[in-house]
């Protein structure tokens, strides 16, 4: 087994829970919902990426393969796409986070025939991310600021069920599976009936984590924009407003780079884009594991963190400071909090 099973999982591990404290610390300075939803997220990361340490480290178990698969294929990314859900709750990306929701149902039940005995809980999985990811849209056109609420509401409740499954599914002796050539843990010891659940939670966590960060990036760069006509027909609207953002955003590349290499371009900006590309690389790396490629599971986890991390400290508007309950580190300019 290679060395690099331990420590990047390590690594992973101990940079989410650093990068935790610095989250919660911020949110018990400024109270914004968005920082405490992350800050958990991350604490789930950190879970998740630890129970892989022990395990290459020091051998796996039944419990700490249950933790691990509970925590990493339906917390983390759930967690920090609510957060993203939370921050951008002003802005009409409640749209997008409801269809990426049902968009996770429809994958759940698509996935059912690969997992003999699956039907029903792709069903009611499918189900179920229709109901809330509608839920959500209609929040977000009809009062805003409860699409957030009924986001984590529904993540909520999820949770609350799938950790009762994963906790008491039968598993296969030992009691936990990894990949015999590169020893990283694989979710085949669990029935089919939760693999396909796993949908409406780390799929629809992921795109909101990763696009969510591209269209803060978009909001906060200057703006060339090719599409500005107003659709006010329902449906049509959000799509033409989808569309609108993917040209308009590609359109703006060039003048961004130029603020960029003058200095004027807001933090924000190269923030979001290495957050949005932390958030994708573990995305596809943990997408490639469930298909049996495995060797870039624990670099991909690890390149995320860090990336994801580094986008935090480039923002200002995230990070004024640094606190571990005092200040370690301070921004110049930005006013130190009370100790």
């Amino acid at each position: 087994m290679s060395a690099l099973n331990v420590w990047l999982p390590l690594g992973s591990s101990v940079l989410s829970f650093l990068f935790a404290a610095f989250v919660l610390d911020q949110w018990w300075q400024r109270r914004h919902s968005f920082q405490l939803v992350w800050a958990i997220g991350l604490l789930w990361y950190g879970v998740s990426a630890g129970t892989e340490f022990i395990g290459s480290a020091f051998g796996w178990s039944e419990p700490l393969y249950r933790a691990w698969y509970l925590m990493g294929a339906f917390f983390v990314a759930s967690y920090l796409g609510a957060g993203t859900i939370y921050l951008l709750a002003k802005t009409r990306f409640g749209y997008f986070a409801g269809v990426t929701i049902v968009i996770g149902g429809v994958l759940s039940f698509a996935f059912t025939p690969l997992y003999p005995g699956s039907r029903t809980a792709g069903t009611i999985a499918f189900a179920v991310a229709f109901a809330g990811g509608v839920a959500v849209i209609a929040a977000t056109a009809l009062r805003r600021g409860l699409a957030a609420h009924i986001a984590m509401g529904i993540l909520l409740i999820g949770s609350l069920a799938v950790a009762y499954s994963v906790l008491n599914a039968p598993l296969p002796q030992p009691g936990w599976a990894v990949d015999a050539t590169t020893g990283v843990p694989v979710g085949t010891a669990f029935p089919g009936y939760l693999r396909v659940l796993t949908g409406p939670f780390n799929i629809a966590g992921a795109l909101c984590l990763v696009f969510g960060a591209i269209y803060s990036a978009y909001v906060y760069m200057p703006k060339r924009k090719l599409l500005r006509a107003k659709v006010q027909t329902p449906v049509l609207a959000q799509l033409y407003g989808l569309a609108a953002v993917s040209v308009n955003l590609v359109a703006s590349l060039p003048a961004a780079v130029q603020a960029l290499l003058q200095g004027r371009l807001n933090s924000r900006v190269p923030a979001t884009l290495l957050i949005a590309l932390g958030a994708f690389i573990p995305g596809v790396t943990s997408g490639l594991n469930r298909f049996g490629v495995t060797w870039s599971f624990f670099l991909g986890e690890f390149l995320g963190v860090v990336l994801i991390f580094a986008g935090f400290l480039v923002s200002e508007e995230v990070f004024r400071n640094l606190r571990l309950g005092v200040t370690l580190w301070s921004r110049s300019g930005a006013k130190p909090a009370e100790g």
